[in-house]
C-alpha cells in the first residue's frame, strides 16, 4: 500500500513501513512540513496515497470531500506499526474504496467515504 505521512507522525514509523514493502513517504522527507491540509489531502488523493496523520482536521475535510483513506492515530508513535498491521490485515477493502480509520489503542472506528 502507498502512505503520506503527516508531521506528527515518526519519520522511524514511515522507514519502518519501507522495511515491510509499503511505499511510504513523509512530507517532511519532500521539504513540505508547512503544506496547508488541504494541499496535503490533495497530494494525497493525487498519489493515491493512505494519510497518516494525529490531526483530527482532516477528518472534517474528508467527510466533505470524500477520499483518500485517512489513518489517525491518537496514542504514541511507537504503537504504529502493530496498527497498521492490524487495520491492513482486517480493512484493506474499506481502505482501498476510502475510510477514515480512527485507531485508539489497539482498536479501530471505520467510517466509510463519504460520511
Amino acid at each position: 500500500m502507498k502512505f503520506l505521512a503527516d508531521m506528527g507522525i515518526s519519520p522511524r514509523g514511515v522507514a519502518a513501513l519501507r522495511q515491510q514493502g509499503h511505499d511510504a513517504l513523509h512530507l517532511q522527507e519532500q521539504d513540505l512540513g508547512d503544506m496547508p491540509d488541504p494541499e496535503i489531502l490533495a497530494k494525497a488523493r493525487a498519489e493515491g496515497r493512505i494519510l497518516l496523520t494525529h490531526d483530527l482536521d482532516f477528518g472534517e475535510l474528508l467527510a466533505a470531500s470524500g477520499g483518500p483513506s485517512q489513518i489517525s492515530e491518537f496514542f504514541k508513535n511507537s504503537e504504529i506499526l502493530w496498527n497498521l498491521s492490524s487495520i491492513l490485515e482486517h480493512q484493506a477493502d474499506a481502505l482501498v474504496k476510502g475510510a477514515v480509520v480512527s485507531v485508539m489503542e489497539r482498536k479501530a472506528r471505520i467510517r466509510l467515504l463519504p460520511i
